[in-house]
């Protein structure tokens, strides 16, 4: 009996260390005190809105995103492992949620990886369009290539299947699909997310990186790749519209990313062109865009294994009369330790006549409400803060 109840000891043993697993809790807390001048409010004698409004802040978020998650892993032989993510975003300032009533807005994926034949994923998760985070001198902070394109670089996706290849050679592949979760393909109103799908190649190497990248993401209304402008946020939709495509080509339509890194010793030299494209969008009053094109560049001097300087420059040109803008950046950050860092950015956007584009991935339009800059009109910030991951 004794050496029946060894054996079956010695044997549980081995399955326990045949399947090991693992659960790591892990976050960042990002805050600091933000100024911006150049919010439009208020409306003039004609009925236009006023400039020079200016506000200072205590924010969450603007140097990377406050969040808090775990992640694991569980070996279970032959080279393969089950996974799973959750990762949801909050506010420091506040303590809210970053989506109200989603704790795991973020990621929120169980799926299977192998050494050999890559990982495949499934549910909530940053949408493909975040790649550029790696090729974006400020690393997609609140004042970056985002400002530009008003948020489209950095939606999360429900619904999602993901499959992120082994490097091969330098080589790796990442592809997306979402459903739309309606009984049309690509929506009908019925779901809150149309159809999402992306595809990146990116190549890697010990001097430079490069990386290209297709997504689309379409109208949950009627699974078109455009949408109306409402009339909060300057569109033309009646008063009391409730449409949920107000943010047009911002929105909904199909994205094209070619970047790269150098990497020259203490200087990271980074750039990338992108192209937002939407299709059957009509009718659209001046100044709705219905294509983009963004470029930027810059450059990261790392000068100490502590201290990192950072400038950037990043431009949009948008038809229809949207106008063009660019945006001037110089920041750093500065390691107190391995967890905590100090940071600091100054910006200023630029625009033409018609374009209001602002420090903030605002949505489109000119109310009060959005944050961004009159018309023609610039936009000026400076932001001081602290970050402490664990």
């Amino acid at each position: 009996m004794k050496k029946a109840l060894l054996a079956a000891a010695l044997m549980s043993a081995g399955v326990i260390a045949h399947a090991q697993s693992s659960v790591t809790l892990y976050g960042r807390l990002d805050a600091g005190v933000a100024y911006m001048n150049g919010i439009g409010a208020g409306t003039g004698a004609q009925g236009q809105a006023t400039h020079g409004s200016s506000q200072v802040q205590l924010e969450s978020g603007y140097w990377g995103t406050s969040l808090w998650g775990m992640k694991g892993v569980e070996d279970i032989g032959g080279g393969n492992k089950v996974l799973f993510h959750l990762e949801g975003s909050f506010s420091t300032a506040t303590g809210s949620l970053g989506s109200a009533g989603s704790i795991w807005n973020r990621w929120a994926t169980i799926g299977m990886a192998n050494d050999q034949f890559g990982t495949l994923l499934l549910g909530r998760m940053l949408f493909i369009s975040n790649g550029i985070w790696d090729f974006d001198p400020f690393g997609q902070s609140n004042w970056s290539s985002a400002s530009m394109v008003r948020g489209r670089n950095w939606p999360q996706s429900s619904n999602n299947i993901s499959y992120q290849s082994p490097n091969w050679y330098g080589f790796d592949v990442y592809g997306q699909y979402a459903f739309s979760n309606a009984t049309s393909w690509n929506g009908n109103g019925s779901t809150t997310q149309g159809r999402e799908a992306g595809l990146q190649l990116t190549y890697t190497s010990s001097l430079f990186q490069i990386r290209g990248l297709y997504d689309e993401i379409r109208n949950p209304d009627n699974g078109t790749l455009g949408g109306a402008y409402n009339t909060l946020n300057g569109g033309n939709l009646a008063p009391g519209a409730t449409q949920a495509n107000g943010n047009g080509i911002f929105a909904y339509s199909r994205d094209y990313m070619a970047m790269f890194n150098l990497f020259l010793g203490a200087f990271k030299i980074q750039g990338g062109y992108e192209a937002i494209r939407s299709a059957g969008m009509s009718g659209q009053a001046i100044g709705q865009p219905t294509t983009l094109d963004h470029e930027w560049g810059g450059v990261t001097w790392q000068m100490t294994p502590a201290a990192a300087l950072i400038a950037a420059v990043y431009h949009v040109n948008a038809n229809n009369g949207g106008g063009n803008a660019t945006l001037y950046t110089v920041g750093g950050s500065y390691n107190l330790s391995k967890r905590t860092l100090l940071d600091i950015q100054a910006a200023t956007v630029q625009n033409s006549k018609s374009a209001n584009f602002g420090l903030n991935a605002n949505n489109f339009g000119v109310a009060a409400a959005t944050g961004n800059p009159v018309p023609g009109h610039s936009q000026t910030g400076v932001y001081a803060g602290i970050q402490h991951s664990f």
